[in-house]
């Protein structure tokens, strides 16, 4: 099977750059993603990109294809790759300028949630088209039917604006017509507003970096260097994958149910390594229901070029050249192949079981290699409501750790964003500081791993209290009902739990709702365990001592 990246390279006659040569300029492409990051960090406004750096970055080629990427979110390791492209594509490259920004966060089209909003920038050098920008950030609010763009919606039209390939800045000048009537359509603006520029300076920082790097080696010698890049990536790839056990492996999973009704929603994972191609097949999935947990097809990729990220050599770097050896398979109009109209802002939550059902089919192959189940959860959270003290409607967006799976040989780690996530932290001085909510308890939840002769990683309690003014709740999560799983005897981990006014009335609330809270109320969210791996009573004395 002969890849994209393989036969360019071939159709262009590229010969060898000197070793030297190639890791300065490799090097210098990925630090300059991973300038594009800070300055996203370093200008965004919300809590959720600027401290818990849900957002990534890449550089593609002229062609276009994907030729570093800042690694900061699993998560977008495929969506990127797909959907700048296809928006390329769209508008046609004759029709985007040098510095110009489009936006996208149509699902649909090829990407994630709405929440990911997609900024794309063409570079041009000496009136040479060099290659493309783009940086991907989950913003706090985009519309729909409940705070944080989380409500338990039938059809992707409720879950907020959709923004087709968009231009948004021409050069250097801002269209405000198009950014005022984006922020008409959110309950944050000036957070959207501020994320927006932040998004836009990382692209401008970008063009100016690959500028220098133009200037130094020649558009000539760099456009070789792309190509010969991609190809020693997958050269490197399909290198590792021939050393993994070739077969067909097997599983399946379950979410708890699509938040429409009470049927769980199954994902089944055929895994399939062989001449240096790994696929997934998805085929026998539940079928795409209304309801918010559907994920489009990129999503679910992310899932298998997640875990074979893990299983070869982490100094491979992450292009279109190791993409191009990660294929998914199976019919569209699963739930995991969701077609427009069905809503997808759950999209993640399935995607973050899907990873998990393909470790556990991996396990009889690889058994000292892969993990137990880990909290397998994004744990989307979302209030709403007017803040007193700005005198404005605010929005607050999080996603909250849990315990990992136990690994072989080791105990799981606890309080930890698992798999596909990599946000870090929101610490509390931060929230009670600039949103109208106090953190009344934020601690590990005792035993809540599972039992093994290594235990899993112990979940996470975060009680939220709201003293100024009434808000409105969302919360679309999962893991109420099947807990994360144990391996070879190994226990499951304590499955995830959302109690309203827990010092009070104490009802448990499903894991896709909205909730109104008066002022003075508490939500509590505990968040699942990881499974343990081992019989439990092989475990040593001083580490049960120790637990």
């Amino acid at each position: 099977m002969r890849s994209e990246v393989a036969r360019r390279a071939q159709a262009d006659g590229l010969e060898d750059i000197d070793p030297v040569s190639f890791e300065v300029i490799r090097n210098a492409l990925l630090n300059i993603t991973e300038e594009m990051a800070v300055t996203i960090r370093r200008a965004a406004y919300s809590t959720n990109i600027k401290t818990r750096a849900d957002f990534s970055c890449a550089f593609f080629d002229a062609t276009p294809l994907c030729v570093a990427q800042s690694f900061a979110q699993p998560a977008h390791l495929v969506s990127m790759s797909s959907i700048v492209p296809a928006v390329i594509r769209e508008i046609g490259p004759e029709n985007m300028q040098s510095g110009d920004v489009f936006l996208i966060n149509d699902a649909h089209r090829g990407t994630s949630h709405l929440n990911d909003i997609t900024a794309i920038t063409p570079i041009d050098v000496q009136g040479r088209r060099i290659g493309y920008f783009a940086n991907m950030a989950h913003h706090v609010d985009v519309g729909g039917s409940a705070p944080a763009s989380l409500g338990v919606s039938r059809e992707i039209f409720q879950e907020g604006l959709i923004i087709p390939p968009t231009l948004i800045a021409r050069g250097d000048r801002i269209d405000h017509n198009v950014l005022n009537l984006l922020l008409s359509n959110v309950r944050a603006p000036r957070e959207t507003r501020g994320d927006l520029r932040a998004q836009m300076s990382a692209n401008v920082i970008g063009l100016r970096r690959v500028t220098s790097l133009v200037e130094r080696y020649g558009a000539d010698f760099l456009e070789k260097f792309f190509a010969e890049l991609l190809r020693y990536t997958e050269r490197w790839t399909e290198r590792e994958i021939r050393r993994l056990p070739e077969g067909i492996y097997e599983a399946e999973g379950f979410r708890d149910d699509n938040g429409m009704d009470d049927e769980p929603v199954r994902l089944r994972a055929r895994v399939t390594i062989r001449d240096g191609h790994i696929h997934l097949d998805v085929t026998g999935s539940s079928p795409q229901r209304a309801g918010p947990l559907n994920c489009t097809r990129p999503m679910a990729r992310c899932a298998i070029a997640f875990v074979s990220r893990c299983l070869i050599d982490n100094r491979l770097p992450v292009n279109d050249g190791f993409l191009s050896r990660i294929h998914i398979d199976g019919p569209d109009g699963l739930c995991c192949t969701a077609q427009r109209p069905m809503a997808v802002v759950g999209g993640w939550e399935l995607a973050a079981r899907l990873t998990d059902v393909v470790f556990k089919a991996l396990h009889p192959a690889l058994p000292k290699r892969i993990p137990a189940c880990g909290k397998g959860l994004i744990v989307n959270l979302g209030f709403g409501g007017h803040d007193p003290l700005r005198n404005e409607y605010f929005c607050y967006m999080e996603t909250i750790a849990g315990g990992n799976g136990a690994r072989p040989g080791k105990d799981g780690p606890d309080a930890v964003q698992v798999n596909l996530q990599n946000t870090e932290n929101a610490p509390i001085e931060e929230v009670e500081l600039n949103y109208p909510i106090l953190v009344r308890r934020y601690e590990l939840i005792v035993d809540s791993c599972g039992a093994g002769q290594f235990r899993g990683g112990l979940g996470v309690r975060r009680d939220f209290e709201f003293p100024h003014a009434p808000v409105t709740c969302t919360i679309l999560s999962d893991g109420c009902k099947f807990a994360p799983w144990g391996l070879d005897g190994g226990d499951s981990g304590a499955p995830a739990r959302f109690v309203y006014d827990p010092e009070g009335e104490g009802r448990v609330l499903r894991s896709k709702c909205t909730v109104d809270v008066p002022t003075g109320g508490r939500i509590r969210i505990e968040t699942p365990g990881g499974g343990g791996i081992g019989n439990p009573t092989l475990r040593r004395p001083e580490s049960l001592a120790r637990d």
